[in-house]
């Protein structure tokens, strides 16, 4: 405690050295007329390929939204068609359910229902 200086002290005093403000008045005067044009051509390049860049971003996402849309109306049509034979299947096989069995035919409806195809069932 005994060497550290109170913070007030350092609040109250002005800056002493700001090397900033000294050397940039004279680089701004000392910039030749080639460079300044240098850096406003860049510049304007720089603008220039933003811009376009921009437009590019800009089409990009218009084409993405465009194909997002198809797919999504191409995954509507699949899904529609799916729960359109899903149905068609369900009330099928409601149908081949609801028979009454005769006696012996019990194993014939549960070979119905299985899948003895040894091609299908690699699993």
């Amino acid at each position: 405690a005994i060497f550290a200086p109170e913070p007030a002290v350092f609040a109250s005093e002005p800056a002493v050295f700001a090397p900033e403000d000294k050397f940039s008045a004279l680089s701004e005067a000392a910039e030749p007329e080639s460079i300044r044009l240098w850096k406003q051509k860049q510049a304007e390049e720089i603008a220039a390929r933003d811009a376009e860049a921009e437009a590019k971003a800009a089409e990009w996402k218009a084409e993405a939204t465009k194909e997002l849309e198809n797919w999504h109306a191409k995954q509507n049509d699949v899904f529609e068609k799916t729960k359109a034979g899903n149905r068609e299947a369900q009330v099928q096989f409601l149908k081949d359910n609801v028979e009454e069995t005769k006696p012996g035919q019990q194993w014939e409806r549960i070979c119905r229902l299985c899948d003895f195809n040894p091609k299908s069932n690699r699993n």
